[in-house]
């Protein structure tokens, strides 16, 4: 069983500990406030983010495997950390096509993690996901193409609550001519769903989804919907006052106790 250790991280920002670690050459999973960074002797293996589809979900969804069997890979090759492998094994998806969908899931998360650099949490040395190794990239392509990324997505669109936060469409806009893809990105809209949410239903890449619904924004067809505070649950319905004689059971507890005394 592999031993895992908590190291609390020295530097600020999630790409600086990056950078740290591949000097270091150091193997575990990185934690930011947007998501987790595995590493390998200091490359990149895999990226989680809460605000992008995982790869079970992009696979399954676009119908490259069906989902038996890849909660049957699951099942079998998790504890291993084979995940990956045994849907190669099984001859359920191709070793390329598996490389890619990785890759693409990888820069995916790592746009959320990195682009916006949020502070570094911790780092747990030894830590392993559970799909394994498919391929490893180095730390500065990472942080690389996640800055280009998001520059992209500015130059479109500089609003980055757009990438998470529920969106809407605006009312009494015209979307006739919107090209295909556009238009079908806009059918998912509905005011409770993210981008990452939106992207899962599609089936399609959360960057390519991303690209879309800031283009809508920037034509002024979506908006981004900033939090609202729940309602206050109701208290409870306030009792009658009702004004009665006093308790005779206690005034005689008193009395009997006085006697006592």
């Amino acid at each position: 069983m592999t031993r895992v250790t908590t190291t609390w991280t020295r530097h600020g920002t999630t790409s600086e500990a990056l950078g740290a670690l591949a000097a270091e050459g150091a193997t575990g999973a990185l934690s930011g406030e947007r998501g987790i960074v595995y590493l390998s002797a200091g490359r990149v293996v895999h990226v989680e983010s809460a605000f992008t589809p995982d790869l079970g979900a992009l696979l399954t969804r676009s119908g490259a495997v069906p989902p038996d069997g890849w909660w049957d890979a699951v099942d079998r090759g998790g504890a291993q950390h084979r995940v990956g492998h045994r849907l190669v094994d099984s001859g359920r998806l191709a070793a390329g096509a598996l490389e890619v969908c990785h890759l693409g899931a990888l820069f995916d998360a790592a746009y959320f993690v990195l682009a916006h650099d949020t502070r570094a949490q911790r780092f747990r040395s030894g830590a392993v996901h559970w799909l394994g190794a498919v391929r490893s990239v180095p730390v500065e392509v990472v942080v690389r193409e996640s800055g280009r990324r998001r520059a992209l997505l500015d130059r479109i669109w500089p609003d980055p609550a757009i990438d998470t936060l529920p969106l809407a469409r605006v009312p009494g806009t015209d979307t006739a001519e919107l090209p295909v893809r556009r238009g079908r990105t806009l059918t998912q809209v509905d005011g409770v769903r993210t981008a990452a949410e939106i992207a899962s239903a599609l089936a399609c890449r959360t960057y390519h989804t991303l690209v879309e619904l800031r283009r809508l924004a920037a034509d002024g067809l979506v908006r981004a919907e900033p939090p609202t505070a729940p309602p206050l649950p109701p208290g409870p319905e306030p009792r009658a006052v009702v004004w009665d004689d006093p308790d005779t059971a206690l005034l005689r507890r008193l009395r009997d106790a006085l006697e006592a005394l």
